[in-house]
């Protein structure tokens, strides 16, 4: 069975932030398998955004798909680079949530990463997303950054990764 374990948890103070980084020595253990961080973000004003991912602070190399509905009608198509969902400050004390998939994150090749994110709104504006992405770079993951495009997260936006090791069964257990 594969088990799920809690890495770390990273939470925005007053004021807010330009990006939720997990960088620091230790954030990224390599005794894992896999990486999910689930994530629930809010900007400061009362745009719409993107939110975006670096891995080890690489902005490059990075290519992805997406399949996108608003509320009123859908899209496909290859999506901008990094580029992992909507979120909008438009509805007060609402917050978009998302979940970022990486599999394989220490591997010698390319690496493959997945998104489900949906904003909330109390609007018909709302974005569902799901992405699928490609890092081509050859560097096992240390660091994952998120931002947005010029804006801060507000505060209590909140990110939590987690490890996925791998198991014999093909199980999952969340522990």
């Amino acid at each position: 069975m594969s088990a799920w374990t809690f890495i770390a948890h990273t939470e925005v103070g007053s004021g807010g932030a330009a990006s939720i980084s997990f960088m620091s020595v230790g954030d990224i253990p390599s005794s894992y398998t896999d990486l999910v961080l689930m994530y629930s973000v809010k900007p400061t004003d009362t745009t719409i955004e993107g939110i975006y991912i670096s891995f080890n602070g690489s902005t490059s190399n990075f290519s992805a798909r997406y399949l996108e509905g608003n509320g009123t009608s859908a899209s496909s198509g290859t999506s901008i680079p990094r580029y992992i969902g909507a979120f909008q400050g438009t509805t007060a004390d609402t917050f978009s949530n998302g979940q970022l998939y990486i599999p394989n994150y220490r591997s010698s090749v390319a690496k493959s990463w997945s998104v489900d994110n949906v904003t909330e709104a109390n609007q018909t504006a709302a974005y569902q997303d799901i992405i699928a992405g490609l890092w081509n770079d050859t560097a096992a993951i240390t660091s994952i950054t998120l931002t947005l495009n010029g804006k801060n997260l507000a505060q209590y936006s909140s990110a939590t990764l987690y490890g996925i090791t791998k198991g014999s069964s093909g199980g999952v257990v969340v522990s």
